[in-house]
């Protein structure tokens, strides 16, 4: 058995045994969806940035530095001043209405704020969204150990879905925090040491440089091929308004632990998001024939770096996919017990059956994010239908919920409906190119907030 095999088992072990040993202090939903809202800002910081430097931030976003150059840095970029904002506007604010009416999933703010019709719709759309990014993330752990040790995508998968199935299955979002700390020092230390490391492998910066295309847009910061100031629209709203990342926030103790974790959160993923961009460029120089893009940051682990520190770089990828996966995994499991068990179908049901339920919808979800995983061709492919479906469903009836008074449900429906036709109608005409700089996600965004603002006039002209 390889070295890499042995201390990546060792790893995924290691991190069921926290995430079981913190779950003994989870006995109530809240504990399990807010963890007793006791997250200070370091806690929020880990639990936030690991969640964010995930599969699309490392696999998905190296393929994308490989194939377009420095622009891929806008892929993470978009998504930490998504981030930014979150920490200044919708964060603080959303954490005090949660903490005020004892919310615990994005859920619960939208029948507080618009009634059970705009929680079931939403739901609904974010299920098979979810799904596509857990398979997202699982597809990752998949092509990370076919590249490095040979094994089938299917075993990969299997891997990295069971363990992050174990420990957040145990006790949701208190055992995620920890696990998160732990995967988190290992992460930043190993990609902190990886680029240098790359790139003396690839002779320095000069022939580095020198490898790579010369044509000038692969050294465009701004746009270069796919990748560019185009994510912003795909992204920034999707990372203000994620599910996932909200329901941390209202799990924070305070104002001030929103502000600071997700600030430090943002300003880490600034930081970051050369990292990723540069390795591609790095791996594109040392192997300009791989059959696949995202194979760039597998075999740079594999084929340029010490056998022992490849085994430790394997693991600290490897755990970026997993911890990613299990904040997914925590929006599903926690909106499929609340919106739709106890919102539809056991309106009486007690606390501890909407545990049980909450830990069987994350092992079923589990499960389906593997099968989805085996048969998915692409990371980035995948991540792209759930950020496109968030932005667009979620982005207006947050945003407007918690500033403007007068929208209430008839407008969050219209904004909803004619948002998610709107960007499927150009994603069809286009074949999800959209046009030029105007993405689908663009389109249907902006038609939201144009239709919502319409609809409100027009209740009000009504009224008057």
């Amino acid at each position: 058995m390889s070295i890499h095999l042995v201390l990546l088992v060792g790893y995924l072990v290691l991190q069921v045994a926290i995430g079981l040993w913190i779950s003994r202090k989870v006995t109530t939903t809240g504990d399990f969806f807010v963890a007793g809202r006791s997250l200070g800002p370091g806690l929020l910081f880990s639990t936030l940035i690991a969640a964010n430097i995930g599969a699309g931030s490392t696999v998905g976003a190296t393929g994308l530095g490989y194939r377009d150059g420095l622009s891929a840095w806008w892929w993470v970029g978009s998504a930490a001043i998504g981030s930014l904002i979150l920490a200044f506007t919708v964060g603080p604010r959303i954490r005090k209405v949660a903490a005020d009416h004892n919310l615990q999933t994005v859920g619960d703010y939208l029948e507080h704020r618009y009634g059970r019709k705009v929680r079931g719709i939403v739901a609904a759309l974010l299920w098979l969204g979810t799904l596509a990014i857990l398979a997202g993330q699982i597809v990752a752990m998949g092509l990370v150990l076919n590249a490095v040790l040979g094994l089938p995508k299917w075993v990969g998968c299997l891997l990295g879905g069971a363990a992050m199935t174990a420990y957040f299955t145990a006790g949701g979002l208190l055992t995620s925090a920890w696990v998160n700390a732990v995967q988190l020092v290992v992460e930043l230390v190993v990609f902190a040491a990886l680029l240098p490391l790359a790139l003396s492998a690839a002779g320095g910066w000069t022939a580095m440089a020198a490898a790579t295309p010369q044509n000038p847009e692969y050294w465009s910061f701004w746009q270069g091929g796919a990748s560019g100031i185009t994510y912003i629209a795909l992204l920034v709203p999707a990372f203000i308004v994620s599910p996932g990342l909200l329901q941390k926030v209202y799990g924070a103790r305070d104002d001030r632990a929103v502000r600071l974790g997700v600030g430090m959160n943002a300003v880490a993923l600034l930081i970051f998001a050369f990292i990723p961009a540069l390795l591609g460029m790095t791996a594109r120089a040392l192997h300009p024939d791989l059959g696949h893009h995202e194979l760039a940051l597998p075999t740079l682990l594999l084929r340029d770096l010490p056998p022992l520190l490849g085994a430790i770089g394997l693991a600290a990828v490897f755990s970026t996919e997993v911890n990613t996966a299990d904040a997914i995994l925590f929006m599903l499991s926690t909106s499929l017990s609340r919106d739709l068990y106890k919102g539809y179908i056991n309106p009486a049901a007690t606390d501890r059956q909407i545990l049980k339920v909450a830990r069987w919808a994350a092992v079923g979800g589990g499960t389906l994010g593997v099968a989805m995983a085996v048969a998915a061709p692409s990371v980035i492919g995948a991540l792209s239908i759930f950020y496109t479906v968030l932005g667009v469903c979620l982005f207006v009836p947050i945003v407007a919920g918690l500033y403007v008074r007068r929208v209430g449900q008839p407008e969050a429906l219209a904004a909803i409906g004619v948002g998610i036709a709107a960007m499927v109608a150009v994603h069809l005409a286009t074949l999800g190119k959209g046009f030029g700089i105007i993405s689908p996600a663009f389109v249907g965004i902006a038609t939201s907030v144009v239709v919502c603002a319409a609809v409100a006039l027009g209740r009000r002209r009504a009224i008057t």
